[in-house]
């Protein structure tokens, strides 16, 4: 295969977003007994995946790719026999018959463009949240994904925890009858009203610049601006706060009331710049009815130092409203990409969670490893024994209040499903659409306190100055 075929496969270098002809098909059972497995992105979020993925006891991993030299060898370090590359393109083209997965754990620019070329070479795909940085990328990837009969998965690993395999059961059970209200929150801040700085720094021999780059405009290297884990908090590159840490915390409410696509989405913030996200959302949602809900939806997401607001329906027993959680906008970046589930002390609202309001109470679901709480008239209700009678109706075993043993489950999974073992819980059939309802309240932030209308059929805006944000243009790199 010349250049210039591999280029028009892989869909990149060109403007717009590509889908070049499915060449390979590709079984959800591999050929082989064991699973051999190319991970792109391998620093930070990129190493967990690594190890929890490397943990199955049938999995080789065969290949390691990433933009920093030095994530690239702490990774060979731990994995000696596997073959490092620095462009997923040129690792992709050599191992094309040598691996059977790919892992994609980069900024969530690149999450679509690398993916999208592993899946049209045929591969397995699990790759980290949010799934894309762009609507139309969600529902191509999903497209792929389908015609090629892939295994897929999203890395929300929390969604294979017990505490949230149990709240979905429980609010599907009926335990306070039809939902018509959710609450979401996070005060992590992913976001950004500076101004772009000036001039640049030297790149690092260890980075290649372009390739971090990738697909989205050229910019000049600034040290510790955008790289490492700066990213998220701007629009070229990562999807703020609600792309962040809204993907984990809708994902079981979403999950729970068999949710669609939203119908309208309200971003009330401050007014948008070209360069970073709003420090705090609020994202009013509102969607169709589904068998578990109301005749329509009401959810409500808030981020930032100060979240949730103070709203009756966050009201805890005993508590005033002036003693709800809140947190500063004094947190390192460190304490932004933490997987510590931070427990709530008693009577202490979560730091990060989700409440649904029903007909018969409201249930609180702390983010994460912890039980979901019944509330009604403003006292908590005993719930052991639905807990109990649900834990052993599905075999969910009894809570393991440890993120080491627990985190793999979800990537466990994965390798199952590519071995004909199983299935996913978060295909890209499911992933899609979750990341779509989040990437429309990360579009409304551009038109603060706007009430925006979606029309799924057409994946458009009412709104038409709004269409444009849907997409984006690939630079060729």
């Amino acid at each position: 295969m010349n250049k210039r075929e591999f280029l028009k496969r892989s869909g990149l270098g060109v403007t717009g977003l590509v889908l070049a002809p499915s060449i390979i098909m590709c079984k959800s059972q591999t050929e082989h007994q064991r699973l051999r497995t190319a991970h792109i992105g391998v620093g930070n979020m990129g190493n967990e995946d690594l190890k929890s993925i490397a943990s199955h006891p049938l999995v080789d991993v065969v290949a390691l790719c990433d933009v920093d030299a030095n994530y690239l060898e702490a990774a060979k370090t731990q994995y000696p026999d596997a073959r490092t590359f620095t462009d997923y393109r040129i690792m992709l083209k050599e191992l094309e018959d040598e691996i059977d997965a790919v892992i994609v754990s980069t900024p969530d620019h690149t999450h679509a463009p690398a993916a999208m070329l592993a899946m049209e070479f045929g591969k397995n795909v699990y790759c980290q949240k949010p799934l894309t940085h762009y609507v139309s990328e969600a529902r191509a990837m999903n497209s792929i994904a389908e015609k090629n009969q892939l295994v897929t998965q999203m890395g929300i690993q929390v969604h294979s925890f017990y505490d949230y395999k149990l709240a979905t059961l429980l609010i599907q059970s009926g335990i306070i009858g039809k939902v018509h209200t959710v609450h979401a929150w996070s005060p992590k801040n992913w976001g950004y009203n500076g101004d772009l700085p000036e001039g640049s720094d030297p790149v690092p021999e260890t980075l290649d610049w372009n390739l971090w780059l990738g697909t989205s405009k050229e910019r000049p290297y600034k040290e510790g601006f955008y790289h490492p884990g700066n990213w998220r908090k701007l629009i070229d590159y990562g999807c703020g706060t609600l792309g962040d840490m809204g993907v984990h915390i809708f994902d079981t409410p979403y999950n729970a009331l068999a949710l669609d696509v939203p119908l309208t989405i309200k971003n009330e913030c401050r007014q948008p710049n070209t360069l970073g996200y709003p420090e705090n959302n609020v994202v009013t949602y509102e969607f169709p009815q589904t068998e578990y809900t109301a005749e329509t939806l009401t959810w409500i997401w808030y981020d930032g130092p100060g979240a949730p607001r103070d709203h009756e329906d966050l009201k805890l027993p005993g508590i005033n409203s002036s003693d709800m959680n809140t947190s500063e906008d004094d947190q390192s970046l460190e304490d932004k990409i933490s997987l510590d589930a931070k427990i709530a002390e008693e009577g202490q609202l979560p730091e990060q969670g989700a409440m649904f309001v029903g007909e018969k109470g409201r249930l609180l679901l702390p983010h994460f490893m912890q039980l979901p709480k019944k509330i009604v008239d403003g006292a908590y209700v005993d719930i052991s024994s639905e807990i109990a009678a649900i834990s052993e109706a599905h075999n969910l075993g009894e809570p393991v209040r440890n993120y080491a043993s627990e985190g793999p489950k979800h990537y466990h999974e994965f390798v199952d499903a590519c071995l004909g073992r199983g299935t996913c819980s978060a295909p890209f059939s499911y992933a899609s659409k979750l990341t779509e309802t989040i990437l429309l309240g990360v579009i409304a932030g551009r038109f603060p306190d706007q009430t925006l209308h979606w029309d799924s059929s057409s994946a458009k805006f009412e709104e038409d100055e709004a269409n444009i944000y849907l997409k984006g243009t690939y630079r060729a790199f």
